[in-house]
Formats: C-alpha cells, structure tokens, sequence
C-alpha cells in the first residue's frame, strides 16, 4: 500500500448524476467503501454499473455530484488517483498478438518501471495468477479464461490500492470462475480494496464482505451482505454444511446467541440457520458452531433468499 492513512474510505460517492443524451444512467447515487473490503457491485443489465465504474476510475467526470477516491476528488486529481487503482473492463480488446511478457512489459514502461522492476513485478503477477508458464504464449491462443488471468495480472503491474473489476467472471467455466475468486481473495488478504461489478449476486454472495445493488440508475440497497439478507425478513439465514463426523442427534445449534431458527434436511448433514443480525453477526454464529465441536464444511448465504432479496429491490424488465 501507498499510504497508511486507514481512516479515509476508499471509495465514496456523493449525489452523482449523469446522463447520456437524453437517456439518465446514474440517478442521485451515493453510497460508500471501506478500505480493504471486497465489494459487490451489483445490479441488471442497464442498470448503470459500467458508468459508475467509468465515473471512479476517471474515465469520464462525474455531471452532477461528485466522488472520491482514497479522498481525492476524481475531477480534480485524475493522475494521483490512477496511479492507486487498476481497472479491469469486461472484455480484452487489444494486443492480441503479443506474448503474455510483452503485453504485461508494455505496461509496466507506460507507469515508468525500470527493466529491471517490470521483470521483477511481471514475475510476481505471474506467480499470483498462476501464469508462470505462459508467459511467452501468444495471448490470441489463449482461452478466455487464461485471458483473464492476463488482464488481471496486468491491473497489478502498477501495485494498486484499489482493484475495479467489471464482469471480471463474465465466460468463465466454473473452474476458471472458482480459481478467479481465490486469487481476489489472497489479494484482499494482501490488503488490497477490491471493487467487482457483476449481474449475478449469488456468485458473490460469498465472497464479499458487502454489497450495493443498483437498478435502473439508483442504488436501491448499500451495506453488509448479511444485511442484505435481512433487508426484507430482518433476519439472516444461511446453510450450513457438517462433515461425517458431526455429533449424531439433536446439536444445540438453537442454543447459540441470535439463532432463532434451525432447520436440518432429512437424511443430509445440512441445516438452515436462521438468525437475528441485529443481535449477532455471522462471525459470532460461526464461532458458536465451532465451540459446538461442529466440524464445519461450509456456511455460506442461502442462495434462495438471496436471490429474493434481489428481486425485490430491482425491476423486472429492460430499463
């Protein structure tokens, strides 16, 4: 990281507006990121999610309102500001005939790195991203996602603060789509801010620590994914998964703070949980499981009510 100031959001907008034509994209948004936070995007096809993503990496100035970025006004301080971020579009579009080296060495010398640092860094991006043995593939016969893995190794090239990633899963086999997460995991892990605009909330859901939908150029929800679950229940429900050597009868799962509902699948070693998120927090449920000598082989949003909550808070149809 470039700085150790923590105090100051890594992404705040404030009332933005903007409109193409006759056509508004943006409608009054605002909402807020928390440094080193892995943050959904989320919201239908036109909803506005590119244009937001375009507005915060300084690809286009905001008409109304403004935002800001690690505290820097994205109107008034375009270079700063991209020298903090990496911005990774849903689609790649150029240099295809180069080699994975020579595409990811053309962008180290654009942010003015040595030779001697860009082999350092692209060895570095590579072994992140599991390219080590690609790099002197010719980037046109590579799959989509191979790709991928190449436009993400190059947003790192410059050490960015704050990752913006549109689609970043978009074609992916589910494979490629798995490893794609754990690598922006071991990046937050690295403190990096992650930003991921998507129109699929369930394949988020766990792995962001928060989430803002938007929808037909308004934000209609913006905080925690467990309060998103409770947006409309208020309560919080997840699944969770036990292995083959949990406790045999009733486990006093009802017992733990919050819990106000257990429901266990008939001949499966899974159970609903159901919990007060205004009493308890996700973490503290997991950390009574596991006092409970529950061996835990997932806990992860319950896809269904996730899935509702969005549809409730977005449109149907074609804005």
């Amino acid at each position: 990281m470039s700085t150790t100031d923590t105090t100051t959001a890594a992404i705040e907008v404030n009332n933005v507006s903007h409109s193409f034509k006759e056509r508004r994209a943006l409608r009054n948004i605002s909402f807020q990121i928390a440094r080193q936070e892995l943050h959904g995007f989320v919201g239908p096809n036109g909803a506005g999610k590119t244009t937001a993503l375009k507005l915060i990496c300084t690809l286009l100035r905001p008409q109304v309102g403004n935002i800001r970025v690690f505290g820097h006004d994205v109107a008034a301080d375009v270079k700063l500001i991209r020298h903090r971020i990496g911005f990774m579009p849903d689609h790649f579009s150029m240099y295809r005939q180069m080699t994975v080296f020579e595409y990811l060495d053309f962008f180290g010398a654009a942010y003015g790195l040595s030779v001697e640092r860009r082999n350092q860094v692209i060895g570095d991006v590579l072994t992140l991203t599991d390219m080590d043995g690609r790099r002197e593939d010719i980037i046109n016969g590579l799959s989509r996602g191979m790709q991928q893995r190449v436009s993400l190794a190059r947003v790192l090239v410059n050490d960015p603060d704050l990752l913006l990633l549109d689609e970043p899963a978009s074609g992916l086999d589910p494979r490629a789509r798995i490893e794609l997460m754990a690598i922006l995991r071991e990046l937050r892990g690295m403190g990096k801010t992650i930003f991921i605009s998507s129109h699929i909330l369930s394949e988020l859901a766990e792995l962001c620590d928060s989430v803002t939908i938007i929808d037909r150029g308004e934000v209609k929800f913006s905080g925690a994914m467990e309060e998103l679950l409770s947006h409309d229940s208020r309560h919080a429900v997840y699944r969770l998964r036990v292995g083959p050597d949990a406790p045999e009868g009733d486990v006093p799962i009802d017992q733990i703070e919050g819990v106000i509902g257990v429901e266990k699948f008939d001949g499966q070693a899974e159970y609903v949980i159901e919990f007060d998120p205004e009493i308890t927090s996700t973490n503290s449920v997991l950390q009574g499981l596991i006092e409970l000598q529950i061996p835990i082989v997932s806990f992860t949003a319950d896809q269904k009510h996730l899935n509702q909550a969005f549809m409730d808070l977005t449109q149907r149809g074609v804005p």
